[in-house]
């Protein structure tokens, strides 16, 4: 269920559908690295400006789901505008900060985006540029994520299937805003 909260700004609801915490896990493969699975918890907020703040952590699994190690780190600000045009501020714990750009797709919760610029500090590793696509598929947000250096061409990299993370808060909300007159045994609702 996507909600709009009533103090999200007006420019922002085409992206409503990320607003939350989300959690879950993917696959991390490109040459010159470790490939692996990894876990991630991504959080999109916002405090009533024209931007969602976006945080995301993702660490390495090993064979039986345990963490083992921290992978990456991004944060960022996303924007869109009245067109559907997306754009993000990102930085990376690698000391590597990007500017995206991108399209929200019509008709459906789906962006597309492509690097614009890349700047990196003398500690971060060989960088070029990517892509990404996030969308909202059956409640879920999915992503991929290609890359580019001066040695590999652009390829997919790092990708996840991410399941919103439910609060306390979440169900108080939900429970309050069931009707009065729900059925007592349940079944009834679902007939």
């Amino acid at each position: 269920m996507i909600e709009i909260p009533s103090d999200l700004h007006k420019d922002l609801v085409p992206l409503a559908f990320l607003l939350g915490s989300w959690a879950g896990a993917g696959v991390h493969d490109f040459p010159g690295s470790e490939k692996c699975n990894f876990g991630q918890e991504v959080t999109f907020s916002h405090d009533g400006r024209d931007f969602l703040e976006y945080r995301s952590h993702t660490w390495v699994l090993d064979k039986d789901g345990n963490k083992v190690r921290p992978l990456e780190t991004e944060s960022g600000f996303w924007r869109v505008d009245a067109d559907r045009k997306v754009e993000i501020t990102m930085v990376r714990d690698d000391g590597v900060v990007e500017i995206w750009y991108g399209e929200l797709a019509k008709q459906k919760p789906q962006i597309d985006l492509v690097t614009d610029a890349v700047a990196r500090t003398a500690a971060s590793g060989p960088y070029n540029g990517g892509k990404r696509l996030y969308g909202y598929v059956h409640s879920d947000l999915m992503w991929v994520g290609e890359k580019q250096t001066p040695e590999v061409e652009l390829r997919p990299y790092m990708s996840a299937h991410l399941k919103k993370v439910v609060t306390p808060e979440d169900v108080e909300r939900w429970a309050k805003a069931l009707p009065d007159d729900m059925p007592d045994d349940g079944i009834a609702f679902f007939k």
